[in-house]
């Protein structure tokens, strides 16, 4: 993870936020996640942005597409960790997801081919914060079938880029007002 690539984002967060409509259009979105994937060395499938949505009621996906249509996340949910991500406004990182209390319910939506079966192992939560409000949440997972086969732990370092990620990543929901 380089400065390289978080300046490759910041130019595509700029380039994007010329769209109000950047959250309608899969091929905008689409360049993100891969933008975001290569940060963070995952693939595109353990990436997840979600906005608040309904009056500040619910979590809704951007990004797997595919969980759009599968459900969004109540606001009063208590094992969700993007919930609480944004009720609280910090971010976090877990190594050890399995064993916290998570709701898997879109972890059971076969997204890609290589995902399929594979859990989510190792992951990090950080909110989408513009103008002092929490309006969205990114998370980076790594999936497999047990830790190890996951990949490395994610780092203080990992997450102290996603906080720069998140934070550049907010912009776009200031502009799609």
């Amino acid at each position: 993870m380089g400065v390289a690539l978080t300046m490759g984002l910041s130019k595509l967060v700029e380039e994007t936020a010329k769209s109000s409509q950047w959250m309608n259009s899969s091929e905008m979105v689409e360049k993100l996640v891969t933008e975001l994937a290569k940060t963070f060395q995952v693939k595109p499938h353990e990436v997840a942005i979600l906005h608040v949505t309904h009056g500040g009621s619910v979590l809704s996906f951007i990004y797997p597409f595919k969980l759009q249509k599968v459900g969004s996340v109540p606001m009063s949910s208590t094992a969700s960790l993007a919930v609480r991500t944004v009720r609280e406004k910090r971010p976090e990182m877990v190594n050890n997801f399995p064993a916290q209390k998570h709701a898997t319910v879109f972890e059971a939506v076969n997204l890609s081919a290589e995902a399929k079966g594979s859990p989510i192992q190792k992951i990090m939560s950080a909110p989408l914060i513009s103008e002092g409000k929490a309006v969205g949440v990114i998370q980076v997972s790594r999936k497999g079938k047990d830790p190890p086969s996951a990949g490395p732990d994610f780092t203080i370092k990992d997450l102290t880029t996603l906080m720069t990620t998140a934070g550049i990543l907010a912009k776009l929901f200031k502009a799609a007002k």
